[in-house]
């Protein structure tokens, strides 16, 4: 017995009447519409839905939050934070790590559901690859700008998010730029793994994308997939998404695991696959609930030995200020 209210919206696709939820990604590739949701960690939510129509998110009301959102780490752990890892880079152990914090706040009354938190981010904070999702206790309002993986047929398509200036600003400095190429490089590499030989290609490389209250660096990396490659394939060659992970992938992600814990589905992957068709983003900029009565949000910036720790501070402040107070609550 699911719960009353499952359902999925992204883009005008809006999937209802839920049929089954599986963790098992072989399960992708019989065709169906399935709702994705996988956690930093890989844990995996796939929700295959029996009604898919193309219309408006259904419009719901809510109540602004009053308090302040706790943060996991204080100002002074999080400089730290970053400081251990400029360490780490300079003892030649990494060359890049997305270093985030979680923001809380307790849920009361009418905001048990995050529906009207989503219809409200539609409204003020318009994004691409906005997505809402509520299969079982698992609820996500995600204003997500950020590409993972589009799939059209045999063409799969990445688009990294590095580097962020305020709205007011018009140039990236050298330290975004060479985070970005670090980035993009490793997305070369992961696509690598799954698509044909020399298909692999940066189509487009620095992009500015403005997005309310900030402008951010982006850079397109496709490729064309080997014939009969699984979506299971597919996530284990790019899961955790490297925009938010850092590089050589595997030593940002154990550096990760030893200062923040479990992100959850905070820079997983968030989305929908019909077949060889996808649309899944990099899951920031998201509100999440786990049936717990505490609303979380998740910010981050992106580390290099060029970083400056107050200023990586400052980042994800910028990155948390708008949609915060979307939500409510003092950030």
């Amino acid at each position: 017995m699911f719960t009353q209210g499952s359902q999925m919206w992204m883009g005008g696709i809006h999937a209802t009447n839920l049929i089954e939820v599986t963790d098992d990604a072989s399960q992708l590739d019989d065709g169906s519409f399935w709702a994705v949701s996988i956690s930093f960690e890989g844990k995996a939510t796939f929700a295959r839905f029996a009604d898919v129509t193309k219309n408006e998110f259904p419009k719901t009301t809510w109540e602004s939050l009053g308090k302040r959102w706790m943060s996991s780490l204080s100002q002074s752990e999080y400089i730290s934070y970053v400081s251990t890892i400029r360490e780490i880079i300079a003892a030649g152990g990494v060359y890049q790590v997305n270093a985030c914090r979680q923001l809380h706040h307790t849920m009361t009354g009418a905001n048990q559901s995050l529906a009207g938190l989503f219809s409200e981010l539609l409204l003020r904070n318009p994004a691409e690859f906005a997505c809402y999702l509520k299969v079982g206790d698992l609820e996500i309002a995600s204003a997500s700008p950020e590409r993972f993986i589009s799939r059209k047929g045999s063409k799969i398509l990445t688009s990294p998010i590095k580097g962020t200036i305020t709205e007011g600003e018009d140039v990236f400095g050298d330290k975004d730029k060479a985070e970005n190429l670090m980035i993009v490089d490793l997305m070369r590499n992961d696509l690598g793994r799954i698509c044909e030989t020399g298909s692999v290609e940066v189509t487009e490389l620095f992009r500015h994308e403005k997005h309310p209250g900030i402008t951010h660096l982006v850079s397109d990396v496709s490729g064309t997939l080997r014939s009969g490659i699984s979506w299971s394939e597919i996530f284990d060659a790019t899961m955790a998404p490297g925009s938010v992970s850092g590089a050589p992938k595997s030593s940002a992600l154990s550096i990760i695991r030893k200062n923040e814990g479990a992100r959850g589905p905070y820079c997983g992957t968030l989305g929908w696959i019909h077949g060889d068709r996808a649309e899944l983003s990099v899951a920031i900029r998201t509100f999440w609930s786990t049936g717990d009565s505490v609303l979380r949000f998740g910010t981050g910036a992106g580390i290099t030995w060029g970083s400056d720790s107050a200023a990586e501070w400052e980042e994800t402040q910028l990155k948390a200020r708008h949609l915060i107070s979307i939500a409510g609550g003092q950030l």
